[in-house]
């Protein structure tokens, strides 16, 4: 019998298109540590980074089977960015939370098997408490809005979706 492929990328690239025509700014938790990962290292706190995904933020965005690439500027510094599947943990909107958490997958979690405790399954056990504590300190490559209006918003949650 043939392995049935992941769901992460077709619900990643789903997920992105909702979040996208209901004009929410789609963030990803992203393990940092899982191999072939390239982000900003000095934007990576416990083991993983926010990234704004949105297509104002990022420059030739390609979502395929294998991994999420695109190029950002982090601190006005140009860079490559690539995100294997199996690093990237969630989905979510910046303004409420709305997105989803991904399962694990035994594809993806063949490739971490050198530890017993992989930074991925760390990710999976604390990206609830990450995306609440992120959300509005994400990294973007976006600017930020100043003024009132950003103290006033609500503190934001990730909500599941299946």
């Amino acid at each position: 019998m043939k392995a049935i492929t992941p769901n992460r990328p077709y619900l990643l690239r789903a997920y992105y298109e909702w979040l996208m025509d209901n004009h929410f700014t789609p963030h990803v938790v992203v393990d940092a540590f899982v191999k072939g990962t390239q982000v900003p290292q000095e934007f990576v706190k416990d083991g993983q980074i926010v990234l704004n995904i949105a297509g104002g933020a990022v420059g030739n965005l390609q979502m395929t089977n294998e991994f999420v690439e695109f190029n950002a500027r982090f601190g006005g510094v140009p860079q490559q960015v690539v995100l294997p599947m199996a690093a990237i943990v969630a989905i979510y909107a910046r303004e409420n939370g709305a997105g989803t958490v991904f399962d694990m997958e035994d594809a993806y979690m063949a490739e971490d098997k050198s530890e017993d405790l992989s930074p991925a399954t760390r990710a999976f056990s604390t990206v609830e408490s990450t995306v609440d504590a992120t959300v509005d300190t994400a990294v973007s490559t976006e600017e930020k809005p100043t003024g009132d209006s950003e103290k006033t918003k609500g503190r934001a949650h990730l909500t599941v979706v299946k």
